[in-house]
């Protein structure tokens, strides 16, 4: 059948078409800022390295802005000999290679970092367009990483470890002895102090609250470094060395464990832990109105925890 309509309803429908408002295309939702964090990952593309890499990627591509932060243990198993080491290709280059990873790197040092030449992680930065670490410590100002409203202090805490001056390898020993601790503590206080920023992290690579069952707590930053972070009103402590995933929310901060860049080991439950996991993959943090956001993410791309981290004001101890 057939359908006829006349020249009169025909011009009418034009001129009633004429007369309604433009409608434009619904704007898109602004995209969130943040940043990647995860540590304990250099060992050329394997123990998923490479597949924590790839989602990487995917979820940087979403964030406007941002960075990631490498928290220590960033090349296995002794550090890089020089800035010239071919592990920067075989570890670093060569993996992380997707497009939204090519933004700045802040890094700090680990462990086994210090079993080699740490001062030649500092002395890659010259010759990186992404890689950052200007000292062995250093503040992260908000026009640096491009968030605003965050103060990132990046800290080195082998040297605050007494058995790394006393017992173990000859050569993280040597490495450590030529370092401060009393002077970066000093640094560190006087920082956060005169920090005006409502979030102000602190990252490093060695566990201050843990349930991984190869560190656990580390006595020595409970006792020099975590009266400094409550006193100064730190959100949160960022960090590796414990090879998993975990949130801890104790002594009035958050604690932050993603030292599953590749490898991992077991992990349990301690006073504060409201999330832990034994499985490769990384930390994703978003700014948001009310603070900033905590998003755990596999090697697979899978989401496995979500939390609002918050000012420190709404963060219950």
């Amino acid at each position: 059948m057939s359908i006829v309509i006349d020249r009169r309803t025909a011009l009418g429908g034009l001129v009633a078409a004429a007369s309604l408002p433009l409608m434009s295309a619904a704007p898109s939702a602004p995209r969130a800022s943040g940043f990647i964090a995860m540590g304990d990952w250099g060992r050329g593309g394997s123990d998923h390295q490479r597949d924590v890499a790839v989602q990487m990627g995917r979820a940087m591509q979403g964030l406007d802005g941002g960075f990631v932060l490498a928290v220590g243990d960033n090349f296995y198993e002794s550090g890089v000999a020089s800035a010239d080491d071919p592990q920067w290709r075989t570890s670093f280059e060569d993996v992380y290679t997707h497009p939204a990873l090519q933004r700045p790197w802040f890094v700090a040092l680990g462990n086994h970092d210090y079993k080699s030449n740490p001062q030649a992680e500092v002395d890659y930065t010259a010759r990186s367009t992404r890689w950052r670490m200007p000292r062995r410590y250093y503040r992260v100002a908000p026009e640096e990483h491009g968030m605003a409203g965050i103060d990132l202090f990046v800290i080195d805490t082998s040297p605050l470890v007494h058995k790394y001056r006393e017992k173990v390898e000859a050569r993280i020993a040597a490495n450590v002895a030529g370092q401060d601790p009393a002077a970066q503590l000093g640094w560190l206080d006087k920082a956060l102090t005169a920090s005006t920023a409502p979030i102000k992290l602190v990252a490093g690579h060695h566990t201050l609250r843990s349930g991984g069952s190869s560190h656990g707590d580390t006595p020595e930053l409970v006792e020099q470094l975590l009266p400094i972070l409550q006193r100064r009103g730190v959100l949160a402590y960022i960090n590796g060395h414990d090879h998993d995933m975990q949130h801890i929310r104790r002594d009035g901060l958050d604690y932050i464990c993603c030292g599953s860049g590749s490898q991992v080991r077991p992990v349990s439950a301690v006073e504060g832990t409201r999330f832990c996991l034994s499985r490769s993959g990384f930390a994703q943090f978003t700014r948001t109105r009310d603070g900033l956001g905590l998003t755990f993410r596999d090697y697979t791309g899978a989401e496995v925890y979500r939390a609002m981290l918050g000012n420190r004001a709404s963060v219950p101890a």
